[in-house]
């Protein structure tokens, strides 16, 4: 579930720990001798979803993890203990808790959207709205808790939205200049549904329709394109959503609204 030997993974775990560290650990070094040795673990505080304790492989000398990315924890729990020079633990504390109080934040809110449409048969997809730098991280984060992984940038996959078409003059002439093929498109109105699937759309982003809107247009697509809705979708409503009859619903709040999670770190020496 989390791929840490990525490049973009090992380099955000990189930065992070100069952009703290710096030069030097000036407390730590002050007051702790070189040669003592600890063991730290790490706890929840909180009902969650863990997502990237692996992440400590690359941050410990010996880390065990005791619950994966995708795995639930209850308050109380140890999700994963290190060891090694105790001034390394403490070094570390910090950028190791961001990492995970943020991703298993993300894991958990992902969740609570999954969960609430079970049996749907709609998946929940998430966006490129994460936090500059993190996106891989944050998007494995939103895979451990369910969610299906939507394209990773501009590069992956064509996504002709309102401001495409209309800048590029209308569905159709936005259309012409595709030499991919498979294509999503953003409609707003039913005028726009059949212009794009007479012109051979299969993928349709429904924006900024409410529940029973989105059920009629569906009705009247009637199976001729996948159908994903998005806008204004959140968790008292994302249920009445999925029962309209999507294929996907994709939720930006899962990666730019989720709140880091209650996660402890108790070391001692050994």
């Amino acid at each position: 579930m989390m791929n840490i030997d990525h490049p973009e993974v090992v380099d955000a775990v990189r930065r992070a720990l100069h952009e703290d560290v710096g030069t030097g650990d000036v407390t730590t070094e002050a007051c702790i001798p070189a040669d003592l040795m600890a063991a730290g673990r790490f706890y929840a505080r909180q009902q969650m979803v863990v997502a990237g304790t692996e992440l400590l492989h690359l941050m410990f000398d010996e880390a065990r993890i005791e619950r994966h990315s995708g795995d639930p924890a209850a308050d109380g729990e140890v999700i994963a203990t290190v060891r090694g020079p105790a001034r390394m633990l403490l070094t570390r504390e910090r950028v190791s808790l961001n990492f995970l109080q943020r991703l298993s934040g993300i894991a958990t809110l992902t969740r609570r959207y999954v969960d609430a449409v079970q049996g749907t048969g709609c998946q929940i997809l998430d966006t490129r709205k994460t936090t500059p730098g993190l996106r891989r991280l944050e998007k494995m984060a939103a895979a451990a808790g369910g969610a299906t992984n939507h394209r990773m940038g501009l590069f992956d996959a064509v996504l002709i939205k309102n401001n495409h078409i209309a800048l590029a003059g209308g569905i159709a002439r936005a259309l012409s200049r595709d030499r991919k093929g498979a294509v999503e498109l953003e409609v707003r109105t039913r005028e726009e549904i059949d212009e794009a699937l007479n012109l051979g759309v299969r993928h349709l982003l429904l924006d900024n329709m409410t529940p029973d809107q989105a059920r009629e247009e569906i009705r009247h697509i009637a199976g001729r394109a996948k159908v994903e809705l998005s806008g204004g979708i959140q968790l008292d409503n994302v249920r009445a959503y999925a029962e309209a009859g999507p294929d996907f619903i994709s939720v930006g709040a899962i990666t730019h609204s989720a709140v880091a999670v209650d996660i402890n770190f108790r070391i001692e020496p050994l």
